[in-house]
C-alpha cells in the first residue's frame, strides 16, 4: 500500500479528540500534513489539519468524494457522511 495519503482516501484518527473515528482526506498539504473532514463534526468548509503520523490510512477510497472534488472543487457534507457511514458499515463497525 502507498504510504502517502491521497485525496478521497479513508483514514482512521489515532490521536486527538476525534480518536477512533473515520474521516476522508480532502486535501494533501505536504508529506506530513493533510486536511480531513467527516461531514459531521468536521465539515468540508472547516476541515481539520492533521499530521499523517496521527492517522491510520485505510486501503479504501471514496470515488464519490474524488469525482465531486475533481468536478466542482468541493464536496457536500452529506456525501462525506454517507461515504464514511457506508465504509464503516462495510468494515462491520
Amino acid at each position: 500500500m502507498d504510504a502517502r495519503p491521497q485525496i478521497g482516501q479513508f483514514v482512521k484518527v489515532l490521536r486527538g479528540k476525534d480518536e477512533d473515528s473515520y474521516a476522508v482526506v480532502i486535501a494533501v498539504i505536504d508529506d506530513r500534513f493533510v486536511m480531513i473532514a467527516d461531514g459531521d463534526k468536521r465539515r468540508f468548509d472547516q476541515p481539520k489539519r492533521k499530521n499523517v503520523l496521527h492517522l491510520m490510512l485505510q486501503p479504501a477510497f471514496s470515488h464519490e468524494v474524488i469525482s465531486s472534488l475533481q468536478e466542482t472543487g468541493r464536496v457536500t457534507n452529506a456525501k462525506l457522511r454517507y461515504a464514511i457511514q457506508k465504509y464503516a458499515h462495510a468494515k462491520g463497525e
